[in-house]
């Protein structure tokens, strides 16, 4: 593997998730990988569980990580190629970008979604920056359109927990203050319909997702109706998509909130979130505290994802 931005580059899915959960059994069984290698973790935005499991998966092998804040401790960058610099920004990326890969053997970078333009942020253009100019393997940390270490935690915790071959997984959009970017709901919608899971997204008339990531899933605009039969409800809000409402926050309405008379509609199933979560918006205090919740376990697994990605590119090295 030279790069992981997507499901595509994982490979299949069923020996993806075989070596997880090897690598979760013996999480140092591959530590001499890393030995005098270095991680360049990027952080253009802020992060408690990706920077914390990236970092503990690149130790696991090995590796000595080197941890930047670009917004904190670097100089401003600027990122638009044509761009007089007389501003706050005195370092262009496309300088920066290169120096960096002098002094890391693997580069992961996080870059949300600016809402400044869709085209922009559909193209990943900082992402690709990093892949173009660096001159090592890039790992998206989660970018404008995908989150797939996250992505990948949540097929390796339904696959733990899941009793039959082909679950039912349901992905809700829930109500939130401020506007989202949809980089987790496509990048799951991407993983699950690659599982080949009974996959359905349900959420408020427009909310559409963008239809590339969609895929094969069933979109149900009745919640209720949506949740039957669930084996695993996936909550996460999203702002909206299409046309000119790009990036806006179109709805509130709390009646969306994942409570336990939801849960009621559902086969006893498993509560997903990928978190930081906003309690009794997303999601009621009794659900995200109750034995069926799996944002803890989720959320450990982004270690085991993280380590996966890392051995595999090691291995290529």
């Amino acid at each position: 593997m030279r790069n992981f931005t997507c499901v595509q580059d994982i490979g299949p899915l069923d020996k993806a998730v075989a070596e997880a959960l090897e690598v979760k059994a013996n999480r140092y069984a591959y530590k001499h990988l890393g030995e005098n290698r270095t991680m360049l973790m990027l952080f253009f935005n802020s992060s408690l569980r990706t920077r914390l499991s990236t970092q503990k998966a690149a130790m696991n092998l090995g590796m000595n990580v080197i941890v930047l804040d670009v917004n904190q401790g670097a100089w401003k960058l600027e990122t638009e190629r044509g761009v007089i610099m007389d501003g706050d920004k005195p370092e262009h990326l496309l300088e920066a970008i290169p120096v960096m890969g002098c002094y890391a053997d693997v580069i992961g970078v996080r870059s949300f979604a600016r809402f400044e333009s869709k085209a922009d942020d559909y193209q990943e253009r900082i992402l690709q920056q990093f892949i173009e100019h660096s001159g090592r393997p890039v790992v998206s940390m989660e970018a404008a359109t995908r989150h797939p270490l996250q992505s990948f935690a949540d097929l390796i915790t339904i696959e733990e927990h899941k009793t039959k071959a082909r679950p039912k997984v349901v992905m809700t959009w829930a109500p939130h203050p401020k506007a989202l970017p949809q980089a987790v709901p496509n990048s799951f919608a991407e993983w699950m319909n690659a599982a080949d899971y009974e996959f359905v997204i349900t959420h408020p008339e427009g909310y559409e997702l963008d239809p590339a990531f969609v895929g094969n899933a069933r979109v149900e605009y009745n919640q209720d109706r949506a949740l039957e039969g669930a084996d695993f409800v996936y909550a996460k809000n999203w702002s909206a998509y299409a046309g000119p409402n790009y990036g806006k926050v179109l709805s509130t309405d709390r009646s969306w909130t994942v409570d336990a008379r939801k849960m009621s509609l559902t086969d006893n199933a498993f509560f997903m979130h990928c978190l930081p979560v906003r309690r009794n918006m997303i999601v009621t205090d009794d659900v995200i505290e109750s034995p069926r919740s799996l944002v803890i376990p989720e959320a450990a697994n982004r270690e085991i994802s993280a380590q996966v990605v890392l051995k595999r590119i090691l291995e290529s090295l």
